[in-house]
């Protein structure tokens, strides 16, 4: 990993967050997606630090020891929210750059949309803006079979054990030669622990239509996508921009899997920092205005 871990309280929970770089940079949150954990930010962070930024990195609810309730409705949107804007207020932090990827993404943008005060700037990664998504999920063939795994994931019970079974071999090989071996091991030592998978499984379970209906975002916002993502498909991505009334860039990353942070770090790196404004070169730029 890099910088230091320790533990933040929100409420009655407890979450493991990792920080580095300089106390009085400006902050930049990176929230890690499934089957992942903050470790997944491990090549991304350091771009970041040596531009001069706080680099913050939580291991979500349900992946930290502390913070995982056992209730699907423990993890509704709105609560995976509300820890965001808790760590905000537990470390000083009035508002920061916000930088999502795979369901990290999908709560970075109704964090944009409803607490717009806490949001400088928002670089999504692979999953674009939940109605842009939804809409994609609901009359696009290619979305629709890209997202039929979502429904298995959904099954209590049936979930767990075919990602568990054989040392959760699935897991492992969902990673593929993408991520590296430390990093693809460390994911798996969080959700290994007792009731961490189910955890995470509970953000699928707890989902419901009404995401598709988010509000435009109104916040500087960069969206980043990879044509060699299984999961999310062109038509969504192509529409994200719709849903933005603000600066808005499309970065398409060419022959890159769904496991954007840990495959192109550098690539990453460098749309977050365009959309802060510390200026890099490399990036394939499709639209901004």
């Amino acid at each position: 990993m890099f910088g230091t871990m320790t533990a933040v309280a929100v409420g009655a929970l407890s979450f493991d967050v990792w920080a580095a770089g300089p106390d009085d940079g400006e902050p930049v949150v990176l929230l890690h997606g499934f089957p992942q954990s903050a470790a997944s930010w491990a090549l991304v962070a350091p771009d970041l630090i040596n531009a001069g930024l706080r680099v913050i990195a939580p291991n979500q609810r349900g992946y930290s020891a502390g913070a995982r309730p056992t209730a699907v409705s423990d993890y509704t949107t709105d609560a995976l929210v509300g820890d965001v804007v808790g760590l905000l207020d537990a470390m000083d932090i009035d508002s920061a750059h916000i930088v999502g990827h795979d369901w990290g993404a999908a709560i970075a943008w109704p964090l944009a949309v409803g607490h717009s005060d806490r949001v400088k700037t928002l670089t999504a990664v692979s999953v674009p803006h939940l109605a842009a998504y939804g809409r994609a999920l609901r009359d696009d063939a290619d979305q629709q079979r890209r997202g039929a795994y979502i429904g298995l994931l959904r099954q209590p019970g049936k979930a767990e054990d075919l990602l568990l079974e054989d040392g959760g071999a699935r897991l492992r090989a969902m990673y593929g030669s993408a991520v590296p071996a430390d990093q693809a091991e460390e994911h798996l030592r969080i959700l290994t622990e007792p009731g961490a998978l189910t955890a995470a499984l509970n953000w699928y379970r707890a989902m419901t239509a009404d995401l598709g209906e988010l509000a435009d975002v109104t916040v500087p916002t960069t969206y980043v996508w990879s044509d060699g993502d299984i999961a999310i498909g062109r038509t969504g991505a192509e529409n994200c921009g719709n849903f933005v009334d603000a600066p808005y860039e499309f970065v398409e990353l060419p022959g890159i899997s769904h496991w954007i942070p840990e495959e192109a770090p550098g690539a990453l790196a460098t749309a977050i920092l365009n959309r802060i404004g510390l200026n890099r070169i490399g990036l394939n730029r499709i639209s901004s205005d």
